[in-house]
């Protein structure tokens, strides 16, 4: 399940470009909370946390204790870390979106998928392990949400395939995608020089197409 961590943060009463510098000239970052039953409101993070909490994170969905200091008193606020912006060159952390969660109330996200194992197909039979879905989107109660989704994928034959349907999931975790849709699948192995006969036959065309060309120069 998604670990849940303590972040402390701040209300952030100036918004621009140059209260941005002024933050960050501090050793702060600008950030939002924001959720159904939220009122949207701008904070402050220290960028040294936000930074240790990304680089100890296990997988994408990240479970916040947001501890907001209103001038002595402190309001705490379970919230989901939304979207984190980045810089495109040197990757410093640029903004973090929060959205406010209740641990009563079912979250719909999404969830990376890890496949376990070695599928049979490919270890004994040299097949390709292909993995058409990265992510899918699941509903549960915040307390039972994953870091992600793990598959074992090594009683997998070749051509054999695994849809979403077919997965199993940790207690409480319900995924509202298309039954139907492949997330693996063990794909036969390529039959060496097939690649280059399609070369070969394709040779004469290309050779009789120039020769047509000349000819058409020639008469002109």
């Amino acid at each position: 399940m998604a670990k849940q961590v303590k972040l402390s943060a701040k209300p952030r009463s100036h918004v621009g470009r140059n209260s941005v510098k002024q933050l960050r000239a501090r050793g702060a970052v600008p950030a939002n909370i924001y959720g159904p039953k939220t009122e949207p409101a701008n904070l402050e993070i220290n960028v040294r946390e936000i930074n240790q909490l990304l680089a100890h994170a296990v997988g994408e969905n990240i479970l916040v204790e947001l501890e907001i200091d209103h001038g002595g008193k402190t309001s705490k606020h379970l919230s989901l870390i939304q979207e984190v912006q980045h810089h495109a060159v040197r990757g410093d952390v640029l903004h973090v979106d929060f959205l406010e969660v209740s641990m009563n109330e079912l979250l719909h996200t999404e969830v990376t998928i890890e496949p376990v194992g070695e599928a049979v197909g490919v270890k004994s039979y040299g097949g390709l392990l292909e993995q058409l879905l990265r992510h899918i989107t699941i509903e549960c109660l915040p307390k039972d949400l994953p870091d992600c989704i793990r598959v074992d994928v090594s009683n997998l034959a070749l051509g054999n395939s695994l849809h979403l349907r077919d997965l199993i999931l940790p207690a409480g975790v319900k995924a509202t995608g298309d039954g139907d849709l492949t997330v693996f699948l063990v794909a036969e192995p390529k039959v060496a020089g097939e690649s280059k006969g399609d070369e070969v036959q394709q040779a004469p065309e290309v050779i009789k197409e120039k020769k047509q060309e000349a000819a058409a120069e020639a008469k002109a």
